[in-house]
């Protein structure tokens, strides 16, 4: 019966056991010898004569003392053709060299720092498209920070070619050189922006009380719609009148519309003695709202009354100042 399927070999019970002082028959010895056979033929030979047909349990393990080449698919310690499937735990004592890919279905996990012979010791890691670990450039020393909102600690940004402080809380004085350009939301309502001026020499006659234009003109572009524009004038005016009671009201037109009228000749210069002049300063300011970003030409006008009003605005010193204010 040989092996009984527990792996213990029983010899086959006819005509045995042999009594002593009998005689041992020929078909007790056959079949003796044909059970030793059968058990021999279904062995396991240490030469490897014989493959197994069916999976052959190690209660203690599979302990092999070759170690001739242990990176070889045919002179290795342990060699199968059709891989090696483990129910636990696999433990390496020594190098494991694997010629393919190593597919992982769970974690792994290193109890000491994996070493990688693609990556120098200065190497940075990152991932590629498939999720393999790739050398990147190094800059610097330090940790390598992964967050989406980092925290620098002291960096040196050298000369950037373009840098915006969108959140920037404070801007040492002593970096403001050369030309700047400041945000309008970090300006306090009421700086002023920029500064136009203008002077005009030039004498003009007027007759009649329907302002007249004169060359003392500037222009200004705003930068922003909500900004204001600050009208300042001061000329040096000779006016020479004929008649009595004459006088001249002023006015400040942007473009071709009136936003200042001073018409009411008795507030502005006004003589009631027949062929009079009148020398002096005329200090005139008006804070004008133009909603505009473009172009904006401010001119000064005047009129008469009563008269004829010859007006000089006189040696360079009559004078258009317009200030852009923010709001």
């Amino acid at each position: 019966m040989s092996y009984n399927g527990s792996g213990t070999f029983n010899i086959n019970s006819t005509g045995q056991p042999v009594v002593a002082g009998t005689v041992i028959t020929a078909s007790a010895f056959n079949a003796l010898t044909a059970d030793l056979a059968t058990g021999l033929t279904t062995a396991i030979t240490k030469d490897g004569q014989t493959t197994t047909t069916a999976r052959i349990t190690f209660a203690q393990g599979v302990t092999s003392s070759l170690v001739t080449d242990s990176s070889s698919v045919s002179t290795g310690s342990i060699i199968t053709a059709g891989g090696v499937g483990i129910a636990k735990a696999l433990y390496v004592g020594t190098t494991a060299n694997v010629a393919g890919a190593v597919t992982l279905g769970g974690i792994a996990t290193f109890s000491a720092q994996p070493i990688f012979s693609s990556l120098t010791a200065s190497s940075a890691v990152a991932t590629d498209a498939s999720k393999g670990l790739v050398s990147v450039t190094n800059t610097g020393t330090g940790n390598n920070v992964l967050a989406t909102s980092p925290t620098l600690v002291t960096p040196a940004l050298g000369t950037p070619s373009a840098l915006v402080l969108t959140n920037a809380t404070g801007l040492p004085a002593a970096q403001l050189t050369g030309t700047q350009t400041i945000p309008r939301v970090t300006l306090p309502t009421g700086s002023v922006l920029q500064v136009v001026n203008a002077v005009s020499t030039t004498t003009y006659t007027n007759t009649t009380q329907t302002p007249l234009a004169t060359s003392l003109a500037a222009s200004i572009t705003p930068s922003s719609n909500t900004s204001k524009i600050l009208v300042l004038l001061a000329p040096s005016m000779y006016i020479a009148s004929t008649g009595s009671d004459v006088g001249c009201g002023f006015y400040i037109y942007r473009g071709a519309t009136q936003v200042y009228a001073d018409a009411n000749v008795y507030d502005s210069f006004f003589c009631n003695v027949v062929s009079s002049n009148l020398r002096g300063r005329m200090n005139l300011q008006y804070l004008d709202s133009p909603a505009s970003t473009s172009s904006l030409t401010y001119t000064f006008y005047f009129s008469a009354y009563n008269g004829s009003v010859s007006l000089s605005l006189g040696n360079s010193k009559a004078q258009i100042t317009l200030m852009e204010i923010s709001a």
